[in-house]
């Protein structure tokens, strides 16, 4: 069977530097997406004093982890059904309008919905590019590519605050939106110009059903988790009506994706167990690692008085390990050939990490403090992209996409109730040790959950010694309880089945030459139209 002609730019394999100037663009997209998670932390005051709207501020960031939390699912089928390349070039494209209209926003409302046009589009930039990566490198030497898009991660959330504050205090807060223009434009450039992979020339569906249901059900559950316990009581109208149509539109999408023709969520993925564990690990991580660490902030600022900056500066240590052990285990596993060791070893030393952290409180020195974050950052970075390895390495190249987001969406919404759950504990934790200051007290101080450093600073010194001690052992049940959530995936990782990974890059590509004898499709024929995508070894 033939594939037609082809161009040779086409069918030349990409490796080498072509390949190393390629993921270099793929990364600075998905940099710039991870970047934006962050870098308006620092200049939210700023923008508030500006525009005004302090009452929809928290708006400002989650409109875009709504959005790409949102459009990860159907980023990752698009990419499956109309090809890579174009759906990357959409979502940057997208990513910068959005960026350069949140720069120009005159109002609040203008800004979280032009951020919200940002998300649409960086929820394409983060699994289109490891999407990619999947068509261009088999997955033995996957690892190590894999190992440097986790180290993006850990350099865009210490940068993020540090940029923002740095455009701030010497441009204008429209700067933390503007300087994505040149770094997207230079991607785009080079994607455009140095990519070439096959484009399906099938004609498709489109699940406009299904990704209708998923976004609304997304949609509900995220608000759920973001404004249960803060915006709105946990027992309101609101948040039982969220509760409830999240879940009827759950059921609704699960019914309606076992009839689609084409659903934008294969629910057959799931019958693979390598896929279900890895999707549930992703899960209870995303939990753990989202829900505890946003807390590790809060104590560097209220008990060592860090100004927003230096508590930024202050999670180096954790960035580090992240960093470091994702680029030496991606290095290892494409060495060896197999993970399964590194999931189990990453969630052991989190769990470790996570109960370390709970040790934190006022008469903690610094440094003690530095140590126990590198713990964690080395758990997270040993198990976090491996887990996109894994899940590429079991599935077929037509669904290579919508299980890339798959395994991101698990994580991005287990992180979102992770923060939800974790911030209850808290909150509840703190009321209690507040019960028990005098009347007095208590009614200067609130609930305690919203006091900044700078009121907290200017409280007596004995109430602010007794609040700071109030502080700590709250933030300790958090992190026992993000240890116990971390127990969840090291139980699962060693239910994660070994696949040694492959040579080449399609699962078709290995069928034994007795599966094709036995009326199997020659394996020549399955390959063919990814031939141009393969490398040479």
């Amino acid at each position: 069977m033939s594939a037609g002609p082809t161009t040779p730019a086409a069918d030349a394999p990409l490796q080498g530097r072509a390949l190393r100037i390629v993921f270099a663009a793929l990364m600075l997209g998905m940099f710039l997406a991870a970047l934006d998670q962050t870098i308006v932390s620092t200049a939210l005051p700023t923008i508030v004093g500006d525009l005004g709207g302090l009452n929809h501020l928290s708006w400002v960031v989650t409109s875009y982890l709504l959005a790409s939390t949102i459009s990860t699912p159907i980023y990752g089928k698009l990419g499956d059904m109309r090809g890579r390349k174009p759906i990357f070039l959409a979502a940057i494209l997208i990513f910068l309008a959005g960026s350069m209209l949140a720069g120009l926003s005159q109002t609040m409302g203008e800004l979280i919905a032009f951020r919200a046009l940002q998300g649409i589009g960086a929820g394409g930039l983060m699994v289109s590019a490891q999407a990619v990566i999947a068509d261009i490198v088999p997955p033995r030497e996957r690892g190590r590519y894999m190992g440097l898009i986790g180290s993006v991660f850990a350099v865009a959330s210490v940068a993020g605050p540090l940029l923002g504050g740095f455009l701030v205090e010497n441009l204008s807060w429209r700067w933390v939106f503007y300087v994505n223009m040149p770094i997207g434009a230079l991607a785009v450039a080079i994607v455009w110009f140095r990519l070439h992979l096959h484009t399906p020339h099938t004609r498709h569906r489109i699940d406009y059903v299904g990704a209708a249901l998923l976004s609304g059900c997304v949609a509900a559950l995220i608000m759920l988790t973001t404004w249960g316990g803060s915006e709105y009581a946990w027992g309101s109208t609101m948040i039982v009506g969220l509760g409830i149509a999240g879940v009827t539109l759950l059921a609704a999408f699960l019914w309606w994706e076992t009839r689609a023709p084409e659903p934008i969520l294969p629910l057959t993925l799931f019958r693979s167990s390598v896929f279900s564990v890895a999707c549930a690990m992703g899960f209870a991580i995303g939990m753990a690692m989202f829900g505890a660490i946003i807390f590790i902030p809060l104590f560097l600022q209220l008990v060592y008085g860090a100004s927003p900056t230096s508590s930024g500066l202050r999670l180096l240590p954790l960035m580090a390990g992240l960093l470091v052990a994702s680029i030496a285990s991606g290095r290892a596993i494409s060495h060896i050939g197999r993970y399964k060791a590194f999931p189990i070893a990453g969630t052991a030393i989190l769990i470790g990490g996570m109960y370390l952290l709970s040790l934190l409180g006022v008469g903690t020195a610094p440094w003690l403090a530095s140590v126990y974050m590198l713990v964690v950052g080395v758990g997270i970075g040993l198990v976090m992209q491996v887990l996109v390895l894994v899940v590429q390495n079991d599935v077929q190249p037509q669904d290579m996409g919508v299980a890339t987001s798959t395994a991101t969406f698990f994580r991005s919404v287990g992180g979102a109730f992770g923060v939800a759950i974790f911030g209850t504990i808290f909150a509840t934790r703190l009321a209690d040790q507040l019960a028990r200051f005098p009347r007095s007290v208590v009614d200067r101080l609130g609930s305690g959950v919203h006091l900044n450093p700078a009121q907290a600073k200017r409280l007596p010194p004995t109430v602010h010694a007794d609040f700071l001690h109030a502080f700590s052992t709250s933030l300790h049940g958090v992190f026992l309880w993000g240890m116990l959530i971390a127990v969840i995936p090291f139980a699962l990782s060693w239910f994660l089945k070994e696949v040694p990974l492959r040579t080449t890059l399609h699962r078709t590509a290995e069928l034994s030459a007795e599966e094709a004898a036995a009326g199997g499709t020659p394996p020549e024929e399955l390959v063919e139209p990814y031939a141009r995508a393969d490398t040479a070894g």
